[in-house]
């Protein structure tokens, strides 16, 4: 049975390879209904991703506008090494990063307040909460997601991007890097630094009373 259930999905990726094949030689011969295809299959993904970088649905869909006009433009250049999915993401990330960077910048909490504080001896000056466990009603589930999406928005950009590109998007360290123009540690310790003051942030919320930590 595992074996039939293998191939069954080995059959259903060899398909969709065929079909996106079959979609890239049609864009590349101008054919319009291709290309009101290609939207229609990813731009909500795009848009998401850009959504979540520029924290305005106005400006996510400028991004993802010129993200479709960067892809149409290159497209005799791609060669195939990545899904086609793949590289429109990135091309997404890429373009809502741009539109990002020529915004001006917002004032923001310094992001050392949101960190943890430790005493001489090493130990934490207030013991870490622990979080109280989550609660199963669909309603609070949700209201749970919506409290932590508003709490990423209010880290400095710097962090709030990187632990995005990371946690959500799905970024590798190394294309993070990349992204960001850091090396890839310094892209680890952005994105260490962006969960600790989320943790920081989400505490008054879900975690449970604490006192201070004893030696």
């Amino acid at each position: 049975m595992r074996a039939d259930s293998t191939q069954r999905e080995q059959a259903a990726a060899g398909a969709d390879v065929a079909a996106e094949l079959a979609l890239l030689a049609r864009l590349r011969a101008g054919e319009e209904a291709a290309f009101a295809e290609l939207v229609a299959a990813h731009a909500a993904r795009m848009l998401a991703a850009a959504r979540r970088i520029l924290r305005s649905d106005e400006d996510a869909q400028d991004a993802v506008q010129d993200a479709f006009l960067s892809a149409f433009k290159a497209l005799e250049r791609f060669q195939g090494d990545a899904r086609l999915s793949t590289w429109l993401h990135r091309i997404a990330i890429n373009a809502a990063l741009m539109r990002l960077r020529s915004q001006k910048r917002r004032r923001e909490q310094d992001v050392d307040e949101l960190l943890p504080s430790f005493a001489e001896d090493g130990h934490h000056e207030l013991a870490p909460k622990r979080w109280s466990e989550a609660a199963e009603d669909p309603l609070v589930v949700a209201e749970s997601r919506a409290l932590v999406r508003a709490k990423i928005d209010e880290l400095p950009d710097n962090y709030r991007v990187a632990l995005v590109l990371r946690d959500i998007e799905g970024l590798d360290n190394e294309e993070l890097a990349e992204r960001l123009g850091v090396s890839v540690n310094a892209a680890k310790i952005r994105v260490h630094r962006a969960r600790q003051a989320l943790k920081t942030l989400l505490d008054p919320h879900f975690g449970e009373p604490s006192g201070p930590q004893n030696p």
